[in-house]
């Protein structure tokens, strides 16, 4: 008889809640999406903020492969996480959400208030915030897991997410 394995993923507890709300802090994240016509995924790297509810949003061109593709399959991940300057990149602590694309549309009533929002964490999107290729997308957690160093692995529901 086949012993099971203990999970080595453990349930998101204060401290690991606080090191992923600081990790959701970052300006750029890798955005993972699958390819609208060949399905084959692809990586992303894109301006990355919270909303005023704390949020994950992003400020995205139609030019870039990654628009077409969450139009077409709303799934999506994000890493979020630096190596530090010095030791192994894998034994600092990293955060990936699995979360759901929606696209704010130009007109929406809320969207010069998000506009706003985003410049005070990315004053340089002034160059291309208002060209009309770029929209927000709102990438709402659906669930996380934190890899908070060798040993630290926790699992994290859409709730444990917000401030």
């Amino acid at each position: 008889m086949t012993q099971k394995r203990p999970d080595p993923v453990a349930a998101a507890d204060v401290e690991a809640r606080a090191l992923a709300l600081s990790l959701m802090q970052a300006h750029h994240a890798a955005l993972a999406w699958s390819d609208a016509e060949t399905q084959t995924p692809g990586i992303s790297r894109i301006a990355f903020g919270l909303d005023s509810l704390g949020v994950p949003m992003a400020l995205i061109s139609g030019l870039a492969p990654h628009t077409a593709a969450l139009r077409a399959n709303p799934a999506c991940a994000l890493m979020l996480g630096e190596p530090g300057e010095k030791g192994d990149p894998l034994t600092h602590p990293r955060l990936m959400i699995r979360a759901r694309a929606s696209f704010i549309a130009p007109d929406d009533p809320n969207r010069p208030a998000l506009r706003a929002h985003w410049l005070k964490g990315h004053p340089k999107a002034t160059l291309y915030i208002d060209l009309p290729d770029f929209a927000f997308v709102r990438l709402e957690p659906l669930s996380a897991l934190l890899n908070g160093g060798f040993g630290k692995a926790f699992r994290f529901s859409a709730d444990d997410l917000r401030p």
